[in-house]
């Protein structure tokens, strides 16, 4: 079992696409807030960032319109419609997000270059295949589920990720999940237990970064009472072992016995850890 330093939780899931979300956004909004981003609120509580030439805009949406929470466009002029845009619905692991927008504000101060850079098959750098190689490489299956699209799946067969061919309409993949690229976890794509969408022109680096979260086979941390009922069974829970409790140094006992006072006898008492549990997070509304 890896180690982490900021566990946040009292179990391990695995595989860590059978994780739900996290409570708070936070940390999905981190790497671009670095940036210096504009961050505003509506009366809802919906947050709203924008980089500072309005090229490149986020929503996160706990109180939108449809299970939408994040909704992320880039764009050629500040505006035009968006030349690309990604959905991580309300349910998706926050992780993978995170992932995303870290992997997004790195393009961003590379320039226009690398965060419009459209998918490009035959070239190395931009070759859609180079978002779905993470996941093979790590034994997920090829698929051919219907005509005109080409999927993966994982070998317990509760996610997957689906590049549907041809021509699709612009307008439909930035409001529909009819979008060129579509990653799912659950038993059934029409009813997934979480989606994220991703349309035409979305920068293939960007995509790879999510799948090689996705594919990782490293668990994630999460509250056992926050879990959904999806997951037993299907999902193994492994409980988070509290740390241990550090043993008192000879310097340590030396300095109690010099703070303690002289009509006190003198007997050397570990001093133990006594950090409480944090309490656990809300819903997300």
């Amino acid at each position: 079992m890896p180690l982490h330093d900021d566990i946040d939780g009292d179990v391990y899931v695995s595989p860590r696409y059978l994780a739900r979300a996290t409570a708070i956004g936070d940390p999905g909004l981190d790497p671009l807030r670095n940036l210096g981003w504009e961050l505003h609120n509506d009366d809802l509580g919906n947050a709203y960032l924008n980089a500072p030439d309005r090229k490149v805009r986020l929503g996160y949406l706990p109180e939108g319109d449809d299970d939408g929470l994040w909704r992320i466009n880039a764009y050629k002029d500040p505006f035009a419609p968006p030349a690309w845009g990604v959905c991580f619905n309300d349910s998706c692991p926050t992780e993978f997000v995170t992932v995303f927008t870290t992997a997004l504000a790195e393009a961003y101060e590379q320039g226009p270059d690398s965060y419009l850079a459209r998918p490009v098959s035959g070239r190395q750098d931009r070759d859609p295949f180079m978002a779905v190689a993470p996941l093979i490489n790590r034994g997920w299956e090829i698929d051919r589920p219907r005509w005109g699209v080409f999927a993966v799946h994982s070998p317990d067969g509760l996610a997957g990720l689906e590049y549907t061919t041809g021509d699709l309409d612009r307008e439909v993949e930035l409001t529909t999940r009819e979008t060129r690229w579509q990653l799912w976890a659950g038993t059934s794509i029409d009813r997934p237990f979480w989606y994220a969408t991703a349309s035409t022109d979305t920068p293939v680096t960007l995509l790879k970064a999510v799948t090689e979260s996705v594919s990782d086979p490293t668990p994630l941390p999460r509250w056992r009472d926050s879990t959904y009922s999806y997951v037993k069974g299907r999902a193994q829970l492994t409980p988070i072992a509290p740390p241990s409790p550090s043993a008192p140094t000879p310097l340590d006992v030396q300095r109690a016995a010099v703070r303690r006072p002289a009509a006190i006898p003198t007997v050397s008492v570990p001093r133990w850890s006594t950090t409480s549990r944090p309490a656990l997070p809300g819903t997300r509304r």
